[in-house]
């Protein structure tokens, strides 16, 4: 595997400490969307949902609850 140059060090390093991140159990970052394939979700399923969720400005927990939504909706005709 190829090392970090020190420009590439220093470019990673002011990204980290210039950006605000949130980490948490709503699926709002890449970590979690690593957590999400623990629970079993398939690559496919956490990129629809991310994808979605950065488009509606929502996490993907609200993505997955408005799709439950519907299904008992669509269910309960």
């Amino acid at each position: 595997m190829a090392r970090m140059t020190e420009e590439e060090a220093w470019a990673l390093s002011d990204h980290f400490t210039n950006n605000e991140y949130t980490l948490g159990p709503d699926g709002s970052d890449w970590l979690t969307q690593r957590e999400m394939l623990r629970f079993g979700y398939t690559n496919t399923t956490i990129n629809y949902l991310v994808t979605k969720a950065a488009a509606l400005h929502k996490t993907p927990a609200e993505i997955i609850n408005e799709l439950v939504n519907k299904e008992i909706a669509a269910a309960s005709i």
